[in-house]
């Protein structure tokens, strides 16, 4: 299997040669659409829950094509923060050499050499300056949360304000100087038959994924809000995070 990286190649004959593909991410509570603050859900446990944050990383994509060859995002312009709350985060521009592709892969999370690598090579979503990335960096331990799911439910635990919320906060990469919870995922999504993307003739493909993010509590493993009211840096963790593994999915392909 062939892998190409395009990062080094001339400009002009990259502009040439590449096509307009159009990643299209839609948060989703099973069969409804997500909405932060106002509609409640339910869970396989039976807790009726809001949501009122919604933050995720993806980065690392490639597409394999139908002959094997698999094209690869350019690292530098491969890390993407999805907000909820900003609906232009949920649309990613990417532009992929003409051929048809029959599966995409990507990373949720952000791998450890760019978690590790000098501030100055982190750039885009990943700068930590500022409003350190919506907080979605822990600065106690130097590293950034995959994801980030915040909300309210009667059977939430009680918190230090009083209330009953929810905190779901994932990250982990394995560890800087010794090992230690790695809760990066790879997920890879079958586009064969009528979902392949062809970028043979076309001058713009678009690719709609679904996240539902109800798997992150009915995934492989049930987890109870009750049970499990704040989820950090833990065992608990790993749970969540085989969980949201599983919570993307092929919903259509557009070409035009």
């Amino acid at each position: 299997m062939a892998i190409i990286f395009l990062a080094g190649f001339n400009n002009t004959l990259q502009a040439q040669t590449n096509k307009k593909l159009v990643l299209n991410i839609q948060n989703k509570i099973g069969d409804k659409p997500l909405r932060l603050n106002d509609e409640y859900y339910t869970n396989r446990a039976g807790e009726k829950f809001n949501i009122t944050t919604c933050n995720y990383f993806i980065s690392n994509i490639k597409f394999t094509g139908s002959n094997g060859v698999v094209y690869v995002v350019p690292q530098d312009s491969s890390y993407f923060l999805i907000k909820e709350n900003d609906p232009a985060t949920k649309t990613i521009n990417l532009a992929v050499p003409k051929g048809r592709y029959t599966a995409v892969t990507f990373t949720i999370g952000v791998d450890s050499l760019r978690s590790t690598t000098d501030l100055s090579q982190r750039k885009g979503a990943l700068d930590i300056s500022g409003g350190m990335t919506d907080g979605m960096y822990w600065t106690w331990n130097s590293g950034y949360l995959f994801l980030k799911l915040e909300g309210t439910c009667d059977q939430a635990k009680v918190d230090l304000t009083g209330q009953r919320k929810f905190r779901y906060h994932i990250g982990g990469f394995g560890g800087y100087n010794k090992p230690s919870i790695n809760n990066i995922r790879i997920v890879t999504i079958d586009l064969s038959g009528k979902a392949a993307i062809n970028l043979k003739n076309k001058a713009k493909a678009t690719l709609d994924i679904q996240a539902d993010l109800l798997k992150v509590f009915d995934g492989q493993n049930t987890v109870s809000i009750a049970n499990d009211s704040s989820v950090m840096f833990g065992n608990a963790s790993k749970t969540v995070s085989d969980n949201y593994a599983g919570m993307f999915s092929h919903v259509s392909t557009l070409k035009k």
